[in-house]
């Protein structure tokens, strides 16, 4: 039901107390080695909340590789469209953890591989599902190709503008649903205020605001809604965002409201945050339920599926 179509990658985060200036050398407090991507993360919170995941990507023929198909395996996600690469690194982010935030320096590796040429070999698997859920950390070519394919044949598209890049208005206008954070939204809507923005794509443009939670605008009327985040004490923000956007395509699917979609999100994000790690992070459907996040009513809509 649902296609991750992104990147593939091993996180290596060094916590810290004190961040380094150029040239300085400094001690750090500990070391993780960890699995990510901004497509493999967004595939695992979906798969683990209950979601029917496929998986499209490439990694590299190492052992980190390797690892990541076996955590693919793991979680349920369906990797059979996953390809190694001869000859190239799996996709690394480099991830320095400081007072509970982070800033990471991504290296593409083997997810440079995601081509429209890729993209065309999988396409009939591609197109049995009703989700595409993209990312910014495949080429931008592969992008516009996978939007323009699903609004020809009648799919959803979740777009995650991250890592930020500039895309043409008119893939935008193509999107179903689009969920990128304040400065990500600069990227697609520049010179416009975030008012401006969401209501000028009511309904699909949803902007994540971290603690604050996420703003959008009512299709009838253009009306601002906000959805709040839940108060929470963060021991590492990483995934956060992936998550939000992961457990936001599975509620889609199993048919939840728009705003009754976005505080799920919200939810599973909130739980995300109070672990270390990306997916280490990410909650299952019963950890979610158990919270006091979960509303009772939306289980009318799991039931459904």
């Amino acid at each position: 039901m649902i296609a991750v179509i992104g990147s593939l990658s091993t996180d290596f985060v060094v916590e810290t107390d004190i961040l380094a200036d150029r040239g300085e050398t400094v001690t750090g407090r500990d070391f993780h080695t960890l699995f990510g991507g901004k497509g493999a993360n967004q595939a695992i919170a979906a798969a683990r909340l209950g979601g029917q995941v496929t998986m499209f990507g490439c990694v590299g023929d190492d052992v980190f590789g390797a690892e990541i198909l076996a955590n693919l395996k793991k979680e349920g996600i369906d990797s059979q469209a996953v390809e190694i690469i001869s000859n190239q690194s799996s996709g690394s982010a480099h991830i320095t953890v400081y007072q509970a935030d982070n800033a990471i320096i991504y290296i593409p590796g083997a997810n440079q591989e995601v081509t429209v040429a890729y993209l065309k070999r999988h396409q009939e698997a591609l197109l049995a599902e009703e989700f595409f859920v993209i990312q910014n950390e495949i080429p931008i070519e592969s992008i516009q190709y996978l939007i323009d394919l699903a609004q020809s044949h009648g799919k959803q598209v979740i777009y995650d503008p991250a890592p930020a890049i500039a895309l043409d208005e008119s893939y935008v206008e193509k999107c179903s649903y689009l969920t990128p954070n304040e400065f990500e939204l600069n990227n697609l809507c520049p010179n416009a205020s975030i008012e401006e923005a969401i209501q000028r794509y009511p309904e699909r443009l949803l902007v994540t605001l971290g603690k604050d939670g996420v703003t959008y605008a009512q299709q009838a009327d253009r009306a601002i809604q906000h959805v709040p985040a839940f108060s929470v004490q963060a021991v590492d923000t990483t995934g956060a965002g992936d998550t939000f956007t992961g457990a936001f395509a599975y509620a889609l699917s199993q048919g939840l409201p728009l705003k009754e979609a976005v505080a799920f999100a919200n939810g599973a994000s909130a739980l995300s945050v109070q672990k270390l790690g990306a997916q280490t992070g990410m909650p299952t459907w019963e950890e979610l339920i158990a919270s006091e996040y979960f509303q009772e009513d939306w289980l009318t809509y799991f039931e459904k599926n």
